[in-house]
């Protein structure tokens, strides 16, 4: 059914699904069928100049970052407001994440760390992947760039990571065919990968960026990765402008570690963008520096780029605070706030690479709570200034 709902026009997506949910639990709709949920447009929220925003703060180091998030929006003076929603990792119950995803729908915007799905009953969905879905976050986006002064393996890198975020093995469609003996479905689907093709060349039209990798593995899986390779090459016909190549997963993630500079954007599925995105993460300071944002057609979610819970130094006051503020820095420019993200990203520029002052997984030996500070500092500076 979900196929030929996908073969449908857009103009009648809407009514088909209608149709079909009929036939459909709200597992299958949720799961099987995520493409076919479009979603209303809902304004963002603004209420007296300020914007409304979701605050996930998610497990492990992510309430002690969103705790530093707001120390900074209040000496900042940004004008947003903060609806704070917890969500339980150790339930079951799905009670929280249907709050969260209200309240995003109704603000339009929100920041999240990442939660925490500790059940392993194959009912209960990722609260993470089940956001992304029903939101429709078809684009996750990695600016991957390099900070001057944080020593690291490569230095001079300026890649973007435009990742598919509702598809392929995240699809999260597993089953136990005979005992002992277990299929997962990769789900690919010419629909979304021109969105993301689409997207990303014109990302780079945009934002004047020369080239872009499709990155796959359509030499075994040829059907599936064949699609999204096939797709992405038709639409880059259409931006003759930028030049483009394909690379196989396995070779990227070696021609990443010995030479990236040959990058500028590159689109992949959705494990690929995981694994690639870790691994130049790695390559320029690691976990705690990069912010990743995810978009769809009405809502926007920003959050740590590698999507890290960090629980082994929760509550140790080293976790590294720049992922976070530069996540809250990307949802300023969205909102169209660009003095306070300026503000803020100069602050942390000058913190982390002419003031020298880091976190241990940067080499270095101050707190978070220094950085934080200094952060401040520099903030306050500005102003008077």
């Amino acid at each position: 059914m979900a196929a030929r709902i996908f073969m449908k026009r857009p103009l009648e997506l809407g009514k088909t699904f209608r149709k079909a949910s009929t036939n459909l639990s709200a597992f299958e709709i949720q799961h099987k069928s995520p493409l076919v949920k479009k979603q209303q447009k809902i304004p963002v929220a603004l209420y007296g100049g300020r914007h409304a925003v979701t605050m996930l703060p998610g497990s492990g180091i992510g309430p002690e970052l969103m705790a530093y998030v707001r120390d900074v929006f209040r000496y900042a003076g940004a004008p947003v407001d903060f609806e704070t929603i917890n969500i339980n990792p150790n339930t079951d119950e799905s009670d929280d994440l249907i709050h969260a995803i209200t309240s995003i729908k109704r603000n339009g915007v929100a920041i999240k760390g990442n939660i925490e799905t500790k059940s392993e009953d194959t009912e209960v969905q990722s609260r993470n992947v089940a956001i992304r879905n029903e939101l429709d976050l078809f684009i996750n986006v990695l600016n991957c760039k390099s900070y001057p002064g944080v020593k690291c393996r490569q230095s001079n890198i300026d890649i973007v990571i435009i990742r598919q975020n509702t598809e392929g093995e995240y699809a999260m469609l597993e089953h136990e065919s005979v005992h002992g003996v277990v299929e997962s479905m990769k789900i690919v689907t010419q629909s979304n990968s021109e969105r993301v093709a689409r997207w990303a060349f014109e990302y780079a039209k945009r934002h004047g960026r020369k080239k872009v990798t499709i990155v796959h593995k359509a030499n075994i899986m040829k059907l599936s990765d064949g699609l999204f390779l096939e797709t992405s090459r038709r639409i880059a016909k259409e931006y003759p402008e930028i030049e483009h190549n394909d690379m196989i997963i396995d070779n990227c993630c070696m021609q990443l570690v010995s030479n990236p500079h040959q990058f500028d954007v590159m689109i992949m599925t959705n494990l690929y963008g995981s694994i690639v995105s870790n691994v130049i993460c790695g390559l320029i300071g690691g976990a705690g520096l990069l912010s990743g944002r995810n978009y769809g057609d009405h809502y926007a979610v920003f959050e740590p780029g590698t999507r890290n819970t960090g629980t082994a130094i929760a509550g140790k006051n080293i976790a590294n605070p720049i992922a976070m503020l530069n996540a809250s820095v990307d949802m300023l420019e969205h909102l169209g706030h660009q003095q306070h993200a300026d503000m803020i990203q100069q602050a942390i520029v000058k913190t982390i690479c002419e003031d020298n002052i880091q976190t241990p997984d940067l080499g270095g030996h101050h707190s978070s709570s220094d950085v934080v500070q200094r952060v401040i500092d520099h903030i306050v500076h500005s102003d008077r200034t």
